[in-house]
């Protein structure tokens, strides 16, 4: 299992983004985990998957996809060991 946990900065919050984020992991398939808004304008993603190649294929999606009215400029993203999730939820600010 390779679990990571994604910041992304830019206009990410007010414009649909975590549910954005929500529907790529299910078109992705097989991507696990959770999305918030964080206090500071950020978003917050864990992401995790027992396909390597899905999750490194999220990751980059997350980077370089256009989203409708988001615009994501930077992402920072760390390993992660957080709990294992059995599905994608976004999570309430």
């Amino acid at each position: 299992m390779k679990k990571v946990r994604l910041l992304v900065s830019g206009r990410v919050q007010g414009v649909g983004f975590r549910y954005s984020i929500a529907r790529l992991a299910s078109q992705i398939g097989d991507i696990n985990g959770r999305v918030w808004n964080n206090k500071d304008g950020t978003v917050e993603i864990l992401a995790q998957s027992t396909n390597h190649r899905k999750l490194d294929d999220f990751i980059i999606a997350v980077r370089k996809t256009p989203f409708r009215f988001a615009k994501v400029t930077y992402v920072d993203v760390t390993t992660d060991n957080s709990e294992e999730f059995q599905d994608f939820q976004i999570l309430r600010s």
